[in-house]
């Protein structure tokens, strides 16, 4: 595998890590049809924890199986495969060596009653990522929440551990809970806070949602607008989140979120490209279609990403 000097560029920027960390991390990059550019498509499966199983693939009921998901992560040309810890296992022999993979390590249930103070269990341990041959783990924190601080602790220890054995870490922050409103949780302050914080927390890999133009923090509304911080089209907003990323010395990827059609997932790709944003993780848009119509869909995706459409 030779890196290309873009791949090697990304991986200046991580000056603390071992070189077995910054290997993880460039298989991951040197990985599928985006393999190089520096830009990312992940396919995530942890839904079936969040939303059940029916609702998560009764649309397309293949997905049922978690060799499905590993088989279109491969065939799709994806960067790395993300999962919790028993769909993996579920495919780890089969596929072994075939795709970098993620090992989410903390998941949320729709029973849960927890709102104001919405967290996740951990599920999975470091050691389980090194069992299965993981490039990397995953966590999700909710900034906002009543619970974060301890999340934040969580990932602190997890990352530590991970680190040291040379994986790399990769953070969903998503905003919730606490005093944010709904329409707060995608504000463009409020994302740009979630990406800050987690590069602060050591993340390699940082996945958001995409920001709307809407700013639901007073006092962060009065610098926005003073300062006149151009976030008037998604591409604008896009380009500040990776502002807030360390000017864009570490990887942003952003979530597909939930099904919607091929026009606003192309329209989505093609902003977070012109942003600078480094990819993007998308699951329920692709998994929940038929696969050779979410094949279509990934490869689309990707050749926008490239700048062939």
């Amino acid at each position: 595998m030779k890196l290309t000097r873009r791949v090697k560029e990304i991986l200046a920027n991580y000056e603390s890590d071992n070189p077995g960390t910054k290997a993880n991390l460039a298989r991951i990059l040197m990985e599928g049809k985006l393999g190089g550019t520096g830009k990312l498509v992940i396919l995530p499966v942890d839904q079936g924890f969040e939303h059940g199983p029916a609702r998560s693939f009764g649309p397309n009921e293949p997905g049922y199986d978690p060799h499905y998901h590993y088989q279109l992560a491969i065939d799709a040309g994806c960067n790395a495969y993300a999962a919790p810890l028993g769909s993996l296992e579920a495919g780890a022999d089969t596929f072994a060596g075939s795709i970098p993979l993620i090992l989410k390590m903390n998941s949320a249930n729709s029973l849960s009653t927890q709102k104001a103070n919405a967290d996740q269990a951990v599920t999975a341990s470091v050691q389980d990522a090194l069992r299965i041959g993981a490039s990397a783990i995953g966590f999700t924190i909710y900034p906002g929440s009543e619970a974060m601080y301890d999340q934040y602790e969580e990932f602190r220890e997890l990352s530590k551990e991970a680190k040291s054995y040379g994986l790399a870490t990769v953070l969903w922050s998503y905003p919730r809970g606490g005093n944010i409103s709904k329409d707060g949780e995608l504000a463009m302050d409020v994302i740009g806070y979630a990406a800050h914080m987690a590069a602060l927390l050591g993340a390699h890999i940082i996945k958001v949602k995409l920001p709307s133009a809407h700013l639901e923090q007073a006092e962060a509304k009065k610098v926005y607008e003073s300062k006149n911080i151009p976030i008037a089209t998604q591409a604008e907003r896009v380009r500040h989140i990776m502002q807030c990323a360390f000017n864009g010395r570490r990887i942003v990827v952003f979530s597909g979120g939930a099904t919607k059609g091929e026009d606003a997932v192309f329209e989505d790709a093609r902003a977070i490209r012109d942003g600078g944003g480094n990819g993007s993780i998308i699951g329920r848009n692709a998994f929940q279609r038929p696969r050779d119509e979410a094949l279509k869909l990934l490869d689309r995706i990707m050749k926008i990403y490239q700048g062939k459409e």
